[in-house]
C-alpha cells in the first residue's frame, strides 16, 4: 500500500466540512471542541495512560476537570488497572461509545452518512438554528 500524498487527501476533501461536523458532534454529545479533538488524539494512540493524556493536553485550553468529566461521562476506558506492584499506572483507552462517534465522524466526512438533525432542531437558541443551517447545507453536499 502507498503513503498517500496531500494531493490524495486534498482530492477527498476531508476537510472541507470538518468544522461543521465538528460542531454537530460537539453539540449532539454535550462535548466541547477541545475535549472532542482530545479524544481523537487518545484514539489514535489506542492504549495510553495519564501521562499520554497530558501531553495531548498541552495545545487545549486548560481544564483541570476534563479528565475526570471523560472518565465519568464514558467517554475514557479503563483497560488495565494498576497492582501497586508490577503495574505502576492504571491504562486507560477510549470506549466504544467516542469509537462510533469519531468513526461516524469520518464517515459523514467521506460523505457515507449523513448529519441527523433532530437533535438540533429541538433546541430553539440561535447558534442551534445557525448550526442546523450548515448541517443541511452539508448534507445536501454530495461532493464531501
Amino acid at each position: 500500500m502507498r503513503k498517500p500524498t496531500p494531493q490524495d487527501l486534498k482530492e477527498l476533501n476531508l476537510l472541507k466540512h470538518y468544522r461543521i461536523i465538528r460542531k454537530w458532534a460537539c453539540k449532539s454529545c454535550n462535548l466541547n471542541d477541545a475535549d472532542l479533538e482530545l479524544l481523537i488524539y487518545l484514539d489514535s494512540l489506542d492504549l495510553f495512560n495519564k501521562d499520554d493524556f497530558k501531553k495531548g493536553t498541552y495545545s487545549y485550553s486548560w481544564d483541570n476537570r476534563r479528565w475526570n468529566r471523560l472518565l465519568k461521562q464514558g467517554w475514557i476506558k479503563v483497560w488495565r488497572k494498576r497492582n501497586r506492584t508490577t503495574q505502576k499506572y492504571h491504562i486507560y483507552k477510549v470506549s466504544l461509545k467516542c469509537k462510533q462517534l469519531i468513526s461516524r465522524m469520518y464517515r459523514i466526512m467521506l460523505g457515507e452518512e449523513d448529519m441527523p438533525l433532530t437533535k438540533l432542531q429541538s433546541n430553539n437558541s440561535y447558534m442551534y438554528k445557525v448550526t442546523s443551517q450548515a448541517v443541511k447545507y452539508v448534507n445536501q453536499d454530495k461532493k464531501r
